[in-house]
């Protein structure tokens, strides 16, 4: 599919590819197609000249956008291997992660170098100035260039040769792991076109029509298409505004970034789909309630995406214990393991991890059952609670917390004072809900829990961590720790 963009490009060179938002929510364009294919060969030829070749690691560190998307095409087409480097993570873990991945080359814009703290160090040098990585390789300055900032990677002009084939490494992708031992997935060519191909199936995108949407897997399915692409706002509030006047065929937002617009009461139009985090059925509810014609929640995982997707109807009709993520994409077989751990194996699934041997299924590390073709999760296996003699997986039970009027609700594991565990609900409400109401409208839900019914019940904003915004199980576990006590509230102790 990354061939066919960089074809499609060519094609009515001065209709928009990208699209940005003003204060004010009007469209912006950031870059035509004509300019994105441009800034693509400019990119290509630099990297060239700079002697990267088939094989070599560039890392990149650029917000998303055209000339993030611009430096992969032109990776890919060279036939390099694309290290993703979050600048957010902290110098240790970039370290760690560099190490790992040893790029030849990394290319940084100037926010990825503010954010990472590299601009001071790397005033006046060429190398990587975090501890210990001054001899991982040069750093590029990709777009407006600093004080302080890396030297500029200079667009040339001129042709570089197309070493892309079939197959081969083509992205690697940091996911959890320590920071003495960081882990990386790696797609190759073959499999990420499937992946993008998969996502392409299910949206479905119109020519000409924009799409709202910042990741690679949004943007590239849909330029190929001829649709253009809006980067969705920051601000809840500029990003209400953008998407009534955009009124995009499709959105893909995350849970946050979909809480965070509906806050905003808007009106919606188009499609919506949501991932990276859980989705509740309630949530998808609010957004067919603000207007979309459809909502999809999407299971996709770093090693295999898309996965599986539901709409919202589907969802709501579940009535049963688990969260139904839907039934899996087209070529996506799943079976479950003696644990019951769901395992998938597709054509969009990662290769391997980053120095280990290839895999040929995902171990998702989420238990589930199979109902008839659609998957039900129950959680985490690594989330389980032991309270008592019972194994409480939250997956299983946190679907039924999402009443109207909250937003997010999560169950986690409290040490008691006798080594047990006291299982405590930790419920964030919607902006404007009323607590007793709420906790009314909840005590017979939670008397209907039976085994896994709380000990306490916390209404509190749900912690959340990392760039998709996940409950951060750990944070809410000590919140829920500080604003309890040994004594149960509201629940019964198994």
């Amino acid at each position: 599919m990354f061939d066919e963009l960089a074809a499609a490009l060519r094609r009515h060179p001065e209709r928009p590819a990208v699209l940005t938002a003003g204060v004010s929510g009007r469209p912006r364009v950031a870059a035509t197609r004509g300019e994105l294919a441009d800034l693509a060969d400019g990119y290509a030829a630099a990297l060239h000249r700079h002697g990267l070749v088939a094989g070599d690691t560039l890392g990149v560190a650029v917000r998303p956008g055209p000339r993030a998307l611009s430096v992969l095409l032109a990776a890919y087409r060279l036939g390099l291997r694309v290290a993703v480097l979050d600048p957010s993570a902290g110098p240790d873990v970039l370290t760690a992660r560099l190490a790992l991945a040893r790029p030849a080359l990394v290319v940084a814009d100037a926010a990825a170098q503010a954010v990472a703290g590299w601009a001071r160090p790397l005033a006046g040098r060429a190398s990587l100035a975090l501890p210990r990585l001054a001899d991982l390789g040069p750093v590029r300055t990709v777009g407006r260039r600093l004080p302080g900032c890396a030297p500029a990677l200079p667009r040339r002009s001129g042709p570089a040769p197309d070493r892309g084939g079939p197959d081969g490494d083509a992205v690697i992708i940091f996911t959890s792991g320590t920071t003495s031992r960081p882990r990386a997935v790696v797609h190759r060519r073959h499999g990420l076109d499937a992946g993008l191909r998969a996502v392409a199936d299910l949206v479905r995108p119109r020519p000409d029509q924009p799409v709202l949407g910042g990741t690679f897997f949004v943007l590239v399915p849909a330029l190929t298409s001829g649709a253009p692409v809006a980067l969705p706002a920051r601000r809840p509030r500029v990003l209400a505004r953008q998407v009534a006047r955009l009124r995009p065929q499709a959105s893909y937002l995350t849970p946050p970034q979909l809480r965070a617009l509906l806050a905003q009461r808007p009106r919606l139009t188009g499609r919506f789909y949501s991932g990276s985090a859980p989705v509740s059925a309630a949530l998808l509810d609010r957004v067919r309630r603000a207007g979309a014609e459809q909502a999809w929640g999407v299971y996709a995982l770093t090693e295999l995406f898309p996965a599986a997707a539901v709409e919202a109807t589907e969802k709501a009709a579940h009535t049963g214990d688990g969260d139904l993520v839907g039934a899996p994409l087209p070529g996506v077989t799943t079976r479950t393991g003696p644990d019951g751990r769901l395992l998938l194996r597709g054509p969009g699934q990662a290769h391997r991890y980053l120095g280990e041997e290839p895999y040929d299924w995902v171990d998702t590390g989420d238990v589930a059952r199979l109902a008839g073709d659609r998957i039900v999760l129950a959680g985490r296996s690594k989330d389980m609670i032991l309270r008592g003699a019972e194994n409480i997986y939250p997956g299983l039970y946190e679907p039924a917390l999402h009443v109207p009027g909250v937003n997010l609700a999560v169950l986690v594991g409290v040490p008691a004072d006798d080594g047990d565990e006291r299982l405590v609900a930790v419920v964030e409400p919607e902006p404007g809900a009323d607590p007793a109401r709420l906790r009314r409208t909840l005590d017979p839900v939670l008397a209907r829990m039976g085994a896994a019914r709380p000990d306490g019940l916390v209404f509190a904003a749900v912690p959340t961590s990392g760039r998709s915004r996940k409950p951060d199980r750990r944070a809410a576990a000590a919140l829920a720790a500080a604003r309890t006590t040994g004594t149960p509230t509201g629940g019964r102790r198994g």
